[in-house]
């Protein structure tokens, strides 16, 4: 293992050491990230260019006649005047194949393991390896024959990459023909594994990509997210779902949990693919996540998490321009696995961090600013990312379907909903889920707004909830919601004139909207059994509670007391029903039936007295002698 580190880090990323056909320029000013040079004829917007004498990378965003403004993503300290610059004669650019799962890169794609044993815990300026293990020699199993007749996207063989998941050597963008020769070998990822024969001549198909990260990957057909994508979360499956291919945003101020609700989507949401971008948050989170995914057993196939996720992370220590591209590096990597027919969950945080660094070289570069300095496309670029997801037909014969669902967390400064990478992000994503500070500070997680949130799923997902889950799903968030909106509106009012001014009905309102929030909306993350619901749990934990309305109305209208309703034991079974193990549902029905024992039994302070009297009555009958 050693030796092939040693081989991998004395071969350099892509780009790194190779000459260009074009000319070679010089550097002419230098602004912090920003370096801008002369002399690059021929070089393109986002091409790779090469600064300085330590080679740092960086790509143009800016041709102004001789003047090529690159954006460096790498610290520019020591850089001046009169250095070289060089293109590289190709955009910023991924390595995708066999390898990707369980890496960690940064954002860029260096894998950091790597680069730690070679340079130590910092980034040294101008290190460079492989993205992709050159060494490595993966089972090649073909699935197409020789003669058959392939396009792009057609799956060539297979790879088990990790125990869970298996790896689709797809044709790649651009080739169709004839398989010539296609044979069942251990291979490396640079190794010939099919030879196609086109209109173009002969075609060498390796298990490796490339593909540039700004530029989408071609599909056949987009369609409509319809299934919900099973986070386990009770708040976001039952009031707030997303769809397999949709997009959401958490936004919320420091503290109010953004960063353990996706650590929680990314844990337990039902996706083949995880792939997760820590784009300038502290270090300590993405830390949290290194140690977590090797240690958690996916419920659904019993190996570690670790087995079927990606990391990119570009920290908030680690050089701001490289926070650009990170999420463009995740994007793509996750249209690589959807195109394969998978379902991927890509987790973003924060694009907030993300922002301030376009807005920094957007300074740089001295365009007009637009709102709080913000560069005036920067709805464009939020925009550019958050549409590559989707539910897609692939390309190739088969049109197999894949998805990608972007969730994007934000963090406006002291949680202004105002700010403009908030707005501009809620422009373009389909679910909403706001976080507030007074319920962090209450201790209530996930401290998602039940008013404030929204879902433009909902009615999709709603069908289909009905079809794979109950056939009642939605019917019983619709009044849960009901209650839950009903609440705040007399909670004004009990400010005001206080709780014994409702009416009966009234506060068992506001009782069965606390056992809302505490029973059901209200979940730990880090309670063994309670960290994660499925769907039958959360459609039986939340029927109990209305069931407990129901009944509890019936017997306020046959003349019964609140303060008799409020007392019936049954009341702390359903506080406790959360954590009922997943496999033991059939103690739901014993506590409805528990409540209808428990409601029927009571009687109204009428029949009570008619009871007492009957008995003084009783008594005093004369006995016989």
């Amino acid at each position: 293992m050693g030796e092939e580190n040693e081989l991998r880090s004395s071969q350099t990323h892509p780009g790194a050491n190779q000459k260009s056909e074009g000319p070679q320029g010089r550097v002419v000013r230098v602004s912090g990230p920003l370096v801008v040079a002369t002399g690059l004829t021929g070089g393109r917007m986002h091409e790779m260019v090469r600064v300085g004498e330590q080679r740092l990378f960086g790509e143009i965003i800016e041709i102004r006649g001789d003047s090529y403004s690159i954006q460096v993503y790498e610290e520019t300290e020591g850089i001046g005047p009169g250095d070289p610059a060089e293109t590289m004669g190709e955009p910023l650019s991924v390595e995708l194949g066999p390898g990707l799962i369980g890496a960690i890169y940064d954002g860029v794609q260096r894998p950091l393991d790597i680069l730690e044993q070679h340079w130590g815990a910092y980034i040294v300026r101008g290190a460079e390896v492989e993205a992709l293990d050159r060494q490595h020699r993966w089972a090649f199993q073909p699935v197409a024959k020789e003669g058959e007749q392939v396009i792009p996207g057609d799956i060539l063989g297979t790879v088990q990459e990790t125990p869970v998941v298996e790896h689709r050597v797809m044709v790649p963008p651009g080739v169709a023909g004839k398989i010539r020769h296609i044979e069942e070998k251990q291979a490396t990822i640079t190794d010939t594994v099919a030879l196609i024969e086109g209109e173009d001549g002969e075609n060498k198909v390796t298990m490796m990509q490339r593909w540039p990260v700004r530029q989408a990957r071609p599909i056949a057909q987009k369609l409509p997210p319809e299934t919900m994508l099973v986070t386990g979360q009770r708040v976001i499956d039952t009031f707030f779902p997303l769809a397999k291919g949709g997009t959401a945003c958490i936004p919320g101020p420091f503290g109010s949990g953004k960063t353990v609700v996706q650590h929680q989507l990314c844990k337990w949401a039902n996706a083949d693919i995880i792939v997760y971008v820590g784009c300038g948050e502290r270090g300590n989170e993405m830390t949290d996540v290194l140690l977590e995914l090797p240690q958690i057993e996916d419920p659904r196939t019993g190996q570690a998490l670790i087995k079927r996720t990606v990391l990119v992370a570009n920290t908030s220590n680690m050089p701001v321009a490289a926070r650009e591209a990170s999420v463009f590096t995740g994007i793509t990597i996750a249209e690589y696995f959807r195109d394969m027919g998978y379902d991927v969950a890509l987790m973003a945080d924060s694009t907030s961090r993300w922002a301030e660094a376009m807005r920094e070289i957007s300074g740089r570069l001295e365009e007009m600013p637009g709102e709080e300095g913000y560069p005036p496309y920067l709805a464009s670029r939020i925009a550019s990312f958050y549409e590559r997801a989707g539910r897609v037909i692939a390309s190739g014969k088969d049109r197999r379907e894949g998805t990608i669902s972007f969730i994007g967390a934000v963090s406006p400064p002291g949680g202004d909903l105002s700010d403009p990478v908030v707005q501009s992000t809620l422009r373009v994503v389909q679910v909403f889920w706001s976080l507030e500070d007074e319920l962090a500070s209450a201790r209530h997680f996930p401290a998602i707004s039940w008013l404030r949130s929204y879902s433009l799923y909902q009615g999709a997902v709603d069908r289909w909830a009905e079809q794979n889950a109950n056939e009642g799903w939605s019917a019983n968030r619709r009044r849960a919601m009901s209650i839950l909106q009903r609440e705040s509106e007399l909670e004004e009012l009990v400010r005001l004139v206080g709780v014994e001014s409702l009416s009966a009905e009234d506060r068992l309102l506001m009782e069965v909207a606390r056992m809302l929030r505490e029973d059901f909306l209200h979940q730990s993350a880090f309670d063994e059994i309670d960290t994660y619901t499925g769907l039958d749990k959360q459609f039986r934990l939340l029927g109990v509670i209305l069931l407990f309305d129901r009944l509890a109305r019936q017997a306020l209208q046959q003349g019964m007391e609140l303060e008799q309703v409020l007392q019936i034991p049954a009341i702390e079974g359903i506080a406790r029903a959360k954590r009922i193990p997943p496999d033991q549902m059939q103690i739901f029905d014993r506590l409805a039936s528990q409540v209808q024992r428990e409601m029927q039994g009571l009687t109204s302070p009428q029949e009570a007295e008619e009871t007492r009297q009957a008995e003084r009555e009783k008594q005093e009958e004369p006995t016989g002698a």
